[in-house]
């Protein structure tokens, strides 16, 4: 059973956004199932798929993700009753995904679950010869710039080296507007709260 009490999250900035330490968790459990083969690779991906749908989908598994105030009882509990509802929906979890978030409750560290999913689903398109942008903006890009954008990014030396190129787009009203591209290991910040911060940081140097 999910405890309930509430916490403020903060909206994440594009990719780039998660955590050093969430990379860190994604390239472990990334190694781990591919070292066992590549089906389980393939496994673990649809399994952490459905964790990341349980978060967005159910508001007590979100606020149970992103509670860093639980004791260690409640937040083994409340992987337990994850555990339950995931495997009376697909398959039992595997291990890999079982101890990863095991891991992650243990180090208090579950509210980088969905940076840890994030950053294991890039390792694998890269794995799959498949570019994954994304394109964070303060709402939905209309249509016709989006094709424009996407038009321009599949013409980059770094997308023509890939198999494929998946464009996303992201919503987050921070950036105040324009957007934030994230593609491999770049970052292109091309938002207006990028613009404000730099004017603050040249008028905090003038005063």
């Amino acid at each position: 059973m999910f405890a309930a009490r509430a916490v403020r999250t903060v909206p994440a900035l594009g990719n780039r956004a998660a955590s050093t330490i969430a990379l860190k968790y994604s390239n472990a459990i990334y190694g781990a199932a591919l070292a066992k083969s590549p089906a389980t690779l393939t496994k673990v991906q649809a399994e952490l798929a459905n964790v990341s749908s349980s978060i967005k989908a159910d508001a007590a598994v979100a606020t149970f993700i992103a509670n860093p105030t639980l004791s260690a009882k409640d937040r083994t509990a409340g992987l337990n009753s994850l555990y339950s509802s995931l495997d009376a929906k697909k398959q039992p979890l595997s291990e890999l995904t079982k101890n990863l978030l095991a891991v992650l409750s243990e180090n208090g560290r579950l509210g980088e679950t969905q940076g840890v999913i994030e950053g294991f689903n890039e390792l694998v398109a890269q794995y799959q010869g498949e570019l994954t942008v994304t394109v964070t903006s303060a709402s939905p890009l209309p249509k016709d710039i989006q094709t424009r954008l996407e038009t321009s990014l599949k013409q980059s030396q770094t997308a023509q080296k890939a198999k494929s190129v998946k464009v996303i787009n992201k919503v987050n009203p921070s950036v105040l507007g324009g957007f934030v591209v994230d593609f491999g290991d770049k970052t292109i910040d091309l938002s207006v709260q990028s613009r404000v911060t730099k004017l603050n940081a040249v008028l905090q140097q003038s005063v």
